[in-house]
């Protein structure tokens, strides 16, 4: 692995797949205009609306999504990480599922989320992402590129779920994929620090692309879409607006901060 530039999108997205899309490839080129060569989209990129028309249009959304990512990457000559969009399953019911697309248009790899949003919050908001989401059942997969490096999946609600990052680490991740659309509520207390100390237990990079703003109704997401260095310093950060989080990957510093703080060496449990 070389150094690069990586990009996290942030984007605002609504009820609407065409609309999306559109505004996800400007954003895939203004990043690949800045240079980055890997380029990650948040959750629910190509569609962000009321659970029922999320799965009634499933199909669609699913056949249009993968089409756009390999399209985006084969064009532009990029790796490029859709990070959760549905996939019709059995039982009327939709995975979460995140894939990542190389250069030539082929899957590196593909992982259905493993942990559903099931939460009441203080706001009033209440979530039951279960209701039309059937979770996946298998250990996010590890994609390992000679020139991006060794690449862990991951979804949104995931990241308070360390040992899931631990096993990935263990397994020889560098770089975290976190992809989001966080709620404005918990965002503002908990986004940031969970991504800094995902990156530092696994001294990895962490790139997490997230939604922001308000999508319909009462669903506002946090925003600050960001990448993270393995000593846990953030390197840019895309504030609340849309827009694109960009920074180096360096192996250099990888080993370095590996190297200075050699813990997960010394993990006893996992």
């Amino acid at each position: 692995m070389k150094s690069y530039l990586a990009a996290a999108i942030q984007m605002t997205s609504q009820p609407d797949l065409e609309k999306n899309l559109a505004a996800a490839s400007d954003l895939v080129e203004l990043a690949v205009r800045r240079g980055a060569q890997l380029v990650s989209l948040p959750e629910n990129f190509s569609f962000l609306g009321e659970e029922r028309e999320k799965v009634r249009q499933a199909s669609a959304i699913a056949q249009q999504t993968e089409k756009f990512l390999k399209t985006m990457a084969q064009r532009h000559q990029i790796t490029i990480f859709g990070g959760g969009f549905p996939i019709p399953v059995a039982d009327g019911k939709v995975s979460n599922t995140a894939v990542l697309i190389d250069a030539n248009g082929e899957e590196l790899a593909r992982y259905e989320k493993v942990h559903l949003f099931d939460v009441n919050l203080p706001d009033g908001n209440t979530y039951q992402e279960s209701k039309t989401v059937k979770a996946g059942v298998s250990l996010p997969p590890l994609s390992i590129s000679p020139e991006l490096g060794k690449i862990g999946l991951s979804v949104c609600y995931d990241v308070r779920f360390p040992e899931l990052y631990r096993k990935l680490s263990k397994q020889g991740a560098e770089i975290l994929l976190i992809p989001a659309a966080f709620t404005a509520y918990t965002g503002k207390d908990h986004w940031q620090v969970l991504l800094q100390a995902r990156a530092i237990e696994n001294t990895a990079y962490v790139i997490a692309p997230a939604q922001t703003g308000n999508h319909y109704a009462r669903r506002n997401s946090h925003g600050h879409a960001m990448i993270v260095d393995p000593w846990g310093i953030v390197l840019s950060d895309a504030g609340e607006n849309p827009g694109v989080a960009i920074a180096e990957i360096n192996p250099s510093r990888l080993e370095q901060v590996r190297r200075q703080m050699p813990s997960l060496t010394h993990s006893v449990f996992i």
